[in-house]
């Protein structure tokens, strides 16, 4: 795409500034010191929830005896994992590795709660793409690897499309719109899509339509929450939700897949990890689903979202830096743990080398035996790779996920609950001693 918006230079220096802004200079992030002699193997602890991750660690403990990691299970970042890792790290008990998404990187690096391991992770830069790279670089220090990108598709039922008069996927959101309505006049308790409450997919939607959130000039940051951009998005699915086109169950909600398996719901906009979640979700639907890509603001310039994305990570007080980086390192390249990572996990991969992955090109039965990576393949270049996350993404996507819920119920405006996000946000910089213009 000829306007692709790849400004690496200006991300590297945004998020060097991120350091400045928030404190995460070398004085409140741990330096790697040199390791600790070990006697017999190095045993590592990792911290996450992704399915999948167990198996590639079990890969990774059959071929490298002298390193042994052990994968602990936890809640979701956002349930309960990211609190339990910064709670540990204060405490001094944090495991070697964590599981954090880019998203949550900036805070983690405010609170001091990651380890600068940049001189073991160095010689990995150049396996992957320099976007992604610089999610795990802060203020010039490296905390870890990346793992996966997150491209959005549209994810939807062949066969009920075809019932409601809908001959191909929408290709823009005025299709999108229009498909909506024709749906709803078709049979009212049936919604070609669902309004969740998740903050992070709702930033993929803003990220898609050139909304950031946030930005730094002058030596402050800049949070335009309820920019104008930002509004259009608001006012396009307030639209929708004013119309009755939508259901509004809340995202990865049981009620979400009870409706999606019944055919009350035709449609999820969501990200590539999301695809194996359907899959598993609404089993007995099987072959009946496809993926699509990611409807647009315009045609002739397609441009797509981003729903997250992760990065394995060494926090602070690990005692074998060196070692933990080398695992982080190989999780993110070795052909067989990518493989694993991609049929279990769903991810894209952030390695380049890992693009060429046979596991990217096998047919999916759920899916009707289309090989739904080439989708999100086509996608990832016309994705703005310049986006940038605040340092208090914690609270700003509770509030925004709060605002959206009750968006979905009616009792307030898109648009008012931006403004609250707004407000909120930059009230919290400034509480931590953050420079906001």
């Amino acid at each position: 795409m000829r306007s692709r918006q790849i400004r690496t230079v200006a991300m590297t220096a945004a998020v060097a500034f991120v350091a400045v802004l928030t404190g995460c200079s070398s004085g409140s992030t741990g330096a790697a010191q040199s390791p600790a002699a070990a006697a017999g193997p190095v045993k590592l602890d990792f911290w996450g929830w992704a399915p999948g991750y167990d198996q590639s660690v079990a890969l990774w403990n059959k071929a490298h005896p002298d390193i042994q990691v052990t994968f602990d299970k936890t809640p979701s970042g956002s349930k309960g994992g990211y609190t339990k890792m910064l709670t540990a790290a204060q405490a001094g008990n944090a495991p070697c590795l964590g599981m954090v998404g880019y998203e949550t990187m900036p805070s983690f690096a405010a609170a001091g709660a990651l380890m600068d391991v940049t001189s073991y992770m160095a010689p990995a830069q150049s396996q992957f793409a320099a976007w992604t790279w610089n999610q795990v670089t802060i203020g010039g220090k490296t905390f870890g690897a990346p793992v996966d990108t997150a491209p959005m598709a549209l994810i939807y039922r062949k066969d009920l499309f075809a019932k409601y008069g809908i001959t191909k996927p929408p290709v823009t959101w005025d299709e999108y719109a229009a498909d909506a309505a024709k749906v709803h006049a078709a049979d009212p308790s049936v919604a070609l899509g669902d309004f969740g409450n998740d903050s992070y997919n709702y930033a993929g939607l803003a990220w898609q339509a050139a909304a950031p959130w946030f930005g730094t000039g002058g030596g402050s940051w800049q949070v335009s929450v309820n920019s104008a951009a930002n509004r259009k998005v608001a006012n396009f699915w307030q639209g929708l939700l004013d119309r009755k086109l939508l259901k509004t169950d809340p995202s990865y909600d049981p009620s979400l897949y009870a409706d999606m398996a019944s055919g009350k719901i035709l449609s999820d906009v969501n990200a590539v990890w999301d695809t194996p979640i359907v899959a598993s979700s609404v089993k007995g639907t099987s072959g009946k689903w496809a993926v699509a890509p990611m409807p647009v603001w315009d045609a002739n310039n397609p441009v797509y979202g981003n729903d997250g994305g992760s990065a394995t990570v060494v926090l602070k007080g690990c005692a074998h830096p060196k070692e933990a980086a080398e695992f982080a390192t190989w999780m993110s390249t070795d052909p067989a743990s990518v493989s694993n990572l991609i049929k279990v996990t769903g991810i894209y991969p952030a390695a380049t080398s890992a693009l060429a992955n046979p596991a990217l090109s096998q047919p999916d039965p759920f899916y009707g035996g289309q090989v739904v990576f080439d989708v999100f393949k086509a996608e990832t270049p016309h994705i703005d790779t310049s986006w940038i996350w605040g340092p208090t993404m914690t609270q700003t996507a509770t509030d925004l996920g709060d605002g959206l819920g009750t968006s979905a119920k009616g009792s307030t405006r898109l648009t008012d609950v931006l403004n609250t996000v707004q407000s909120k946000t930059v009230a919290q910089m400034k509480q931590q001693g953050m420079s906001v213009s």
